[in-house]
């Protein structure tokens, strides 16, 4: 199953998987070799945090190399657009509320509601897409349904 990505989202999982390779895992073999010169290795905190360290560094290689073997770099040239699709930029306005919202629509991965990026596979995301400027699109959230006016889409420079 291709995994949606943007170029950005992409080189930040390579950079994940470069880190680990050569700064987390080499740090995790000299705590496992420094544990063991301590002795009884069943009664060694520092052994068995080290090896599940190590456990988390292989689940973790074997998860990006997945993700990355699967990925479909979509791209996208910046500008205005007329409907809303994987990595537009989304100005709306909360029409109870009168809150204005800006979303940007990314894959799963890069997903950061800190930084405005929520996932295509949100319920925001899903409600969103195919939408144009104008419509009024009703979201169903947990906490209840939100009515939405789309104000503006565009895709930003990556």
């Amino acid at each position: 199953m291709k995994i949606p990505m943007t170029p950005k989202g992409y080189e930040a999982l390579k950079n994940e998987l470069n880190r680990i390779r050569k700064e987390d895992r080499p740090r995790n073999i000299q705590a496992i070799s420094e544990a063991r010169e301590h002795g009884d290795l069943r009664e060694n905190a520092e052994y068995k945090a080290a090896k599940e360290e190590q456990q988390f560094i292989v689940t973790r290689i074997a998860e990006i190399e997945y993700k990355l073997s699967e990925a479909e770099v979509i791209q996208m040239t910046p500008g205005p657009s007329d409907t809303i699709v994987f990595g537009a930029t989304v100005q709306m306005l909360d029409v109870e509320s009168g809150e204005a919202k800006q979303y940007r629509l990314v894959g799963l991965e890069e997903a950061d509601i800190k930084t405005g990026s929520i996932s295509v596979q949100s319920p925001i995301g899903r409600g969103l897409i195919g939408h144009k400027v104008g419509d009024l699109v009703e979201i169903q959230r947990p906490a209840g349904t939100v009515e939405y006016e789309i104000q503006k889409i565009w895709f930003e420079e990556i």
